[in-house]
């Protein structure tokens, strides 16, 4: 597969769309694009005009290409060029009734015959992840496609956020995008860099509020009591502990991070991700991050050396440790080493697979 990138920083919408399409050779068959917050709509009807035949997806936020971070700035552009078949969609009304568009992605699926080598679902969504992500799996009924995506993040406050989709901007929304290399295969994988420490005990969810993704207690306890009985951290550090010990909610052998907001006057735990009732839940620990990501980079290459695209989304807070620590710009070059085009997002929860995830990293590498 052969994609290009193309980013401008011009001060206007039109003239970054003028900018991009002369850096773009050929006709994109699909397009990935990040934008200014207030030219999401032009960019949108920019870039269907222009290119009438891509299938395109966009939002705005925080992204990267190679080594570098823009915060609500320009225009970037992942363009596929050839070797790939793609479709592009949207599922609406995520808080209320998602079911009614996810046959679009079922369609897209059918038409495309992807399989779990050779292809990845790569979306954004507003707002209610899990349930999108529950919903995306129960009509694809077992067909392994692996997933994986970003919550919109930076919205400005007091905005919306939006997703686009081929020269319309949808909120309350995800925007897909099906991409089926037809020249090798696609790679998936999710990094973590937390772990459970020997100390580390195993609680339970007793009283959870799904609604408001809200832990209220663990073992028949407030929740911020058990967290600070057993990591020592006061009620009102817990929050801003959150990048040195987050929680866990255990599957099988897997660990889902679920990344504490708020403490509520009662104890509660307020969290980006559910917790569900019954859930084991554990305390994790920051490990050796850079070991991990080398670690991570190792293994991506050793399935493909020479990858033409690496899209990734990493949550915003390991954006936040990553720029605390003055790192930033070492994991993105070690994440685009090698790579013909790398390009991602900082969401503010990821999707992978069949859960929605805090703190984590997700990737798709093209061979």
């Amino acid at each position: 597969m052969k994609s290009q990138l193309a980013v401008s920083y011009a001060a206007s919408a039109d003239a970054a769309l003028e900018e991009v399409k002369s850096k773009l050779s050929g006709s994109p068959k699909g397009i990935i694009f990040y934008s200014n917050y207030s030219w999401i709509e032009e960019v949108s009807e920019g870039l269907k005009k222009a290119y009438p035949d891509a299938q395109i997806i966009g939002t705005s936020g925080i992204w990267y290409h190679d080594d570098q971070v823009e915060e609500n700035k320009g225009l970037t552009v992942t363009a596929l060029m050839s070797g790939c078949e793609v479709k592009a969609g949207v599922i609406k009304h995520l808080a209320t009734a998602p079911l009614t568009d996810v046959i679009h992605l079922d369609a897209a699926v059918n038409e495309l015959r992807p399989s779990d080598n050779n292809a990845v679902i790569f979306e954004f969504c507003t707002n209610d992840e899990e349930v999108l992500v529950s919903t995306i799996r129960m009509q694809l009924d077992g067909r392994r496609v692996p997933l994986m995506g970003g919550t919109v993040y930076g919205t400005p406050a007091g905005q919306e956020s939006k997703v686009s989709v081929n020269g319309k901007v949808y909120t309350n929304s995800c925007a897909f995008i099906v991409i089926k290399n037809t020249e090798g295969r696609v790679y998936t994988a999710k990094e973590t860099i937390y772990g459970v420490s020997e100390s580390s005990k195993e609680h339970v969810a007793t009283k959870v509020d799904l609604r408001k993704k809200s832990l209220i207690e663990l073992d028949h306890r407030p929740a911020a009591d058990v967290y600070s009985e057993e990591t020592g951290v006061s009620r009102g550090d817990i929050v801003g502990n959150v990048l040195n010990a987050p929680l866990g909610r255990e599957i099988g052998d897997d660990i889902f991070i679920a990344s504490m907001r708020e403490v509520t006057g009662s104890g509660a735990l307020e969290c980006y991700k559910r917790v569900n009732l019954n859930d084991k839940i554990r305390f994790l620990t920051l490990l050796d991050y850079k070991q991990i990501n080398q670690d991570t980079i190792a293994e991506a290459r050793q399935q493909i050396a020479n990858p033409s695209l690496v899209l990734s989304v990493n949550c915003i807070y390991r954006y936040t440790l990553f720029s605390q620590q003055n790192y930033m710009t070492d994991y993105l070059r070690g994440l685009e080493q090698g790579a013909a085009v790398s390009a991602g997002y900082v969401g503010g929860g990821e999707q992978y697979e069949t859960q929605h995830v805090n703190q984590t990293m997700v990737m798709a590498v093209f061979e």
